[in-house]
């Protein structure tokens, strides 16, 4: 319930957003544009009636005939007047680039830009709905979408960037009567960055791939397995695997995408079956896994997973890139909006998709096998997530091989036999890679043999007789060579978050930290420099001390054409408010970008350091 409770608050988060970020800035447009009109209408024909009135070569009748001619030609309706009889008027109210001119269009594209965001919504809406009614118009409602937000984005960031910059010169021209160069080219500048970056991500070849982790099978190294496999595709119906591929994953799956697996690219049927977890499973209980998967390539929930992945991955990756764009923002949250939209779909989809599934393993084998089996992965999932939050929660480089596969292999009856393992498996849901499974206890429904928690713990703790890993000739080969390479990534990991942890307090702390985070020196000519460590900033060109992350409460880069400059505000007092440092920026050059980012990182890591300090103590202390 927790969960849900979030989902929908995040959902309604991004719906607000939304609508900000698709109706703010031409709503402001539209009514600057409008009660600028208007007031320029009342002050004209208030001058014209007094100028009437004062007229004394014009009868009352004429004056009235006057005053009603100006009342029903208002300035606001010259640059719509397009008949012949208004030419005059329009020519020389609404003249090229004259103020009226100006406000005329800039008050109808804002007003169809609010249109095209009311239609935009409209149309995530209904291509949303069309994704619930089945698998055919999912795919079509999604390409339709893919292409239609797209695109539709692109002209809504161009459409807003240029609004942005009509309002940054015109409204304080419209109300004090002077603008601010700066302002202005600021603004262009944002503009023009976010309507290239908007179009360039539209057409750039965003990176795509499917990396799978593992080694492929041949037949010659599980001939028993692989015969297995095709009585069991015989018997759902559908064609075997073209690959087996082995690998030390918690999880077995099917795709029918193309993959790379050590460097080879592969096409067509593959099936993923994890070593480990065919080591805890006997064969009747991994047969019930193996024919679930083998429903889903029957069923075409790959073919259809293999058609729409990547463009989910095109779509997610464009999504989140016109979030790091600047005004590229304003395209943003609309497509996450759609986004989540159409993975309610999906979700519902995916849980339809393992029932199924689940039925037809129960069926092939025994719904027994396939409830125990998801037992023994959730199971092994589990503790095997425990024991690595441990190793990577320790505070001491790890050397040589941390022998993970051990550790999981010995824990895990001593797991199943504890009160953190039923707590764990209230909630437990079957892990795979491409789609979010129901929970368990779902899952056994649905198979109508649900097993008690309490006795969750025996099926766990029984030894299997026989197991398809014993039919692998190369298993224990294959798990050495990946566990490896595992394990040497989990190491690296973990000493490059050490780097962050560690303050540091001696000098093994310190080389890791200094292996991430060396001293970046930056010249500025004349012998002047300034020097960055994970101890702090010193500028030599100020002549001043430096000045340690501790010191610093916040950094400001401040432009100017003198030279720009960094701000360092301290967290002590000074004479007029908080105490500042200013660092002379001059001579950084195209070395600018760089710095900024250098110096944000190493402060970053002094903040995250700090906090995990704070947060450790918190915890050392008694309740």
């Amino acid at each position: 319930m927790a969960a849900a409770r979030t989902i929908h608050a995040d959902l309604w988060r991004v719906f607000l957003l939304t609508l900000a970020s698709l109706f703010l800035i031409p709503a402001v447009t539209l009514v600057f544009t409008h009660y600028a009109l208007q007031s320029e209408d009342k002050d004209f024909l208030q001058r014209v009636t007094s100028q009437i009135n004062a007229a004394k070569d014009l009868t009352p009748a004429q004056k009235a005939d006057e005053i009603a001619f100006y009342d029903t030609h208002r300035l606001s309706m010259a640059c719509a007047a397009t008949g012949p009889e208004d030419k005059v008027f329009h020519d020389k109210v609404c003249s090229p680039y004259s103020m009226h001119w100006w406000f005329h269009w800039a008050e109808r594209a804002a007003f169809w830009t609010l249109i095209l965001g009311a239609a935009l919504l409209v149309t995530a809406s209904v291509l949303g709905a069309l994704a619930f009614v089945n698998r055919g118009l999912r795919y079509a409602s999604f390409v339709a979408g893919w292409r239609l937000m797209t695109i539709s984005s692109a002209v809504e960031v161009t459409l807003q960037s240029a609004m942005l910059v009509w309002l940054s010169f015109w409204l304080t021209a419209y109300f004090w009567h002077s603008y601010y160069i700066k302002l202005v080219g600021l603004a262009g500048i944002m503009a023009a960055l976010a309507v290239f970056y908007a179009i360039y991500t539209l057409f750039k070849k965003l990176p795509s791939g499917n990396t799978i982790e593992g080694e492929l099978l041949s037949e010659a190294d599980a001939p028993r397995l692989w015969d297995r496999i095709r009585q069991l595709a015989g018997r759902v119906k559908t064609s075997p695997p073209d690959q087996i591929i082995a690998g030390i994953d918690n999880n077995f799956f099917v795709t029918e995408a193309p993959c790379t697996v050590a460097g080879q690219a592969l096409t067509g049927r593959t099936l993923f079956v994890s070593i480990p977890l065919l080591r805890v499973l006997d064969t009747t209980e991994a047969d019930a896994v193996l024919a679930h998967e083998l429903a889903h390539l029957g069923g075409g929930d790959t073919r259809s997973s293999a058609a729409l992945g990547p463009k989910l991955t095109q779509f997610d990756l464009y999504t989140w890139e016109m979030r790091s764009g600047g005004l590229t923002i304003v395209a943003h949250y609309l497509l996450r909006l759609y986004r989540m939209v159409f993975e309610f779909a999906l979700a519902r989809d995916s849980r339809e998709r393992e029932y199924t599934a689940d039925r037809v393993a129960a069926k092939l084998t025994a719904p027994q096998s396939i409830v125990q089996s998801l037992i023994k992965i959730s199971a092994y999932s589990s503790y095997r997530d425990t024991v690595e939050r441990k190793l990577f929660e320790q505070e001491q480089q790890h050397t040589g091989a941390l022998g993970i596969a051990g550790f999981v292999a010995e824990g895990l009856h001593p797991y199943a036999r504890s009160g953190e393992f039923v707590t764990a498996m209230k909630t437990a849901a079957v892990p795979h890679p491409y789609d979010t499974h129901p929970p368990l206890r779902e899952r056994m429904r649905n198979v109508n043999h649900e097993v008690a928690e309490d006795s969750y713990g025996a099926i766990v703790t029984t030894v299997p007789q026989a197991t398809w890993a014993d039919e692998i000739s190369t298993a224990a080969a294959i798990e050495q060579r990946l566990w490896s390479d595992y394990e040497q990534r989990f190491a690296a990991a973990h000493e490059q978050s050490l780097a962050y942890l560690y303050e540091p307090a001696n000098d093994e702390e310190r080389a890791v930290v200094l292996r991430y985070f060396p001293p970046v020196s930056f010249d500025l000519g004349a012998d002047k420099r300034i020097d960055i460590s994970y101890e702090g900033v010193h500028a030599t060109a100020d002549g001043g001390a430096p000045i340690s992350w501790d010191e610093v409460k916040a950094l400001t880069f401040n432009t100017s054409t003198f030279g720009n400059t960094l701000t360092v505000t301290h967290f002590d007092k000074g004479m007029l408010g908080a105490r500042t440092s200013t660092i002379k920026l001059k001579g950084l050059g195209k070395q600018e970008e760089q710095f900024k980012a250098v110096l944000g990182s190493y402060w970053q890591r002094h903040q995250i350091m700090r906090a995990q300090q704070q947060a450790r103590a918190a915890e050392a202390e008694p309740a």
